[in-house]
């Protein structure tokens, strides 16, 4: 480092700025490397990071990298003068140039620029990790997110494809006559999902503000409005723990649909998530940490009552309290731990996420959770103690949450009371009860169907990432100090 500024100063003394401004680029490295025989010996302007040099004495190689990948560049003394030839000799890794010349073939067969004139447009002040490991510290990954990208090509690759499946959504969406918009991220109420929320403050207004931890009660609250078909991309807020699959700050997509049900949104769940895979990737069979994952139609549908008999041999349909459900689950030593408090329901519920939740690994839509844990879902006509809502489950994750919308707004009331009171006895995640919510459900929402996916998770396993923080450009990190 302290060369390199020595460096930086030489040249500001003879007058040379390192730090150039505007350069017009006519050419990318990957168009000249494919399209060699139209623009052999044709004039071409590139512009990138230097990633490898090489000097042989009056002449000199070097490969410039942009974001499209890299091409050799061959400056020669004779060609470009003493002055240009001496600033080349200067240049470090990682240094920023523009160069204009024109295009060969080597005789080892590589495509090259012959450099006429060459410009430095930054002085890199720091040198890029040790050419042959690049960037392996994988929390420095994390931290220096600028430096993972210049040096690993398949960490651009990712988020190249992340973008490329956000578009796709839209654009399937747009094809079906959602309409997209926005909601806040700063809310009086937090609502939408069972989650702490972070806090902050508006001085101007001097009151506490939530930071969002979902959209999903200001979307139904345009379904009230009158529009039928809206969804929205953007980003959540959890006060929660960092693992693989959790970031405290995350991208949901959320859609809600009039006169639609839970069934509805599994077939768009379905529909949606394949036909993005086989756009973005060109097939629906993809491998994701060395298992086969197959996300062609059609996918399992299976209640959670039957998924829990099928793997615990518990028939919660026999089941009716809660002191029945905690007597048998004991009996059954599942090595589940159970709370005083746990109802019916949240225990059936706990069986199904330590038990069944992980064999879960080819797209499976698991319905009908119970009411307690589905405050916002409507009861199922035919027993009430469960309701209209699905998730879908990927390699033993949940990709995906759905439900016919609750829009009475007696019951929603009720479920809100229920909530606020698990509040009070210490449940951090337990919704708040919102007024202007049940308000607007009383002027009338019409049946819908609503749906939540989590992009992140859905990214990682089309791009076969390990870690959420492997799809998330700049992922919380801890300060090292």
């Amino acid at each position: 480092m302290r060369v390199r500024r020595e460096k930086l100063g030489e040249m500001r003394g003879r007058g040379l700025e390192p730090y150039g401004g505007r350069f017009e680029r006519t050419h990318s490295a990957r168009f000249i490397v494919e399209n060699y025989l139209a623009l052999e010996n044709k004039p071409v302007t590139i512009a990138g990071r230097i990633m490898s040099k090489r000097g042989m004495g009056k002449a000199s190689f070097a490969h410039i990298q942009d974001a499209t990948g890299q091409v050799q560049i061959y400056a020669r003394l004779n060609d470009v003068g003493e002055a240009t030839y001496d600033l080349f000799g200067k240049l470090d890794i990682g240094d920023i140039i523009g160069v204009e010349g024109s295009v060969f073939k080597t005789r080892m067969g590589e495509i090259t620029v012959a450099v006429a004139k060459l410009r430095l447009l930054s002085k890199s002040l720091r040198p890029l990790p040790e050419k042959w490991h690049g960037l392996r510290d994988v929390e420095l990954r994390y931290r220096q997110r600028y430096v993972d990208l210049i040096v690993n090509p398949a960490v651009m690759a990712v988020f190249e494809t992340r973008s490329k499946i956000v578009r796709a959504f839209r654009n399937f969406l747009d094809g079906r006559g959602f309409l997209e918009v926005e909601t806040p991220m700063m809310q009086v109420i937090p609502g939408g999902a069972a989650a702490r929320p972070f806090i902050t403050h508006h001085n101007a207004l001097d009151i506490n503000l939530y930071m969002r931890i979902a959209p999903e009660l200001y979307l139904k609250r345009l379904l009230v409005g009158g529009f039928e078909k809206v969804y929205e991309i953007n980003r959540n807020f959890r006060n929660e723990g960092i693992s693989t699959k959790h970031n405290p700050e995350f991208t949901m997509l959320e859609l809600y649909e009039a006169y639609a049900d839970y069934n509805d949104m599994m077939n768009i769940t379905e529909e949606l998530i394949s036909s993005v895979a086989a756009e973005v990737l060109g097939t629906t069979s993809i491998d994701y940490q060395g298992t086969k994952i197959n996300l062609a139609p059609k996918w399992d549908r299976i209640p959670m009552l039957e998924a829990v008999k099928q793997h615990s041999g518990l028939d919660f349909s026999l089941i009716k309290t809660a002191a029945e459900a905690q007597t048998v689950v004991k009996q059954a030593r599942l090595g589940i731990e159970l709370e005083a408090s746990d109802t019916r329901g949240s225990i059936l519920n706990k069986i199904f996420e330590e038990i069944i939740e992980p064999k879960l690994i080819q797209p499976t839509f698991i319905t009908d959770y119970p009411v307690e844990i589905s405050p916002l879902a409507k009861r199922k006509a035919e027993d009430p103690e469960l309701t209209d809502r699905f998730e879908l489950f990927i390699y033993g994750r949940e990709m995906a949450n759905a439900f016919s919308e609750l829009n009475d707004p007696i019951d929603q009331r009720g479920r809100f009371v229920s909530q606020a009171e698990k509040r009070r006895a210490g449940d951090e995640e337990a919704h708040m009860m919102d007024e202007d919510y049940i308000n607007a459900l009383e002027y009338g929402m019409p049946p819908a169907g609503g749906l939540g996916i989590g992009i992140d998770r859905l990214v990682m396993l089309l791009t076969n990432s390990y870690s959420i923080r492997d799809v998330i450009l700049f992922p919380l990190m801890k300060p090292r100090d």
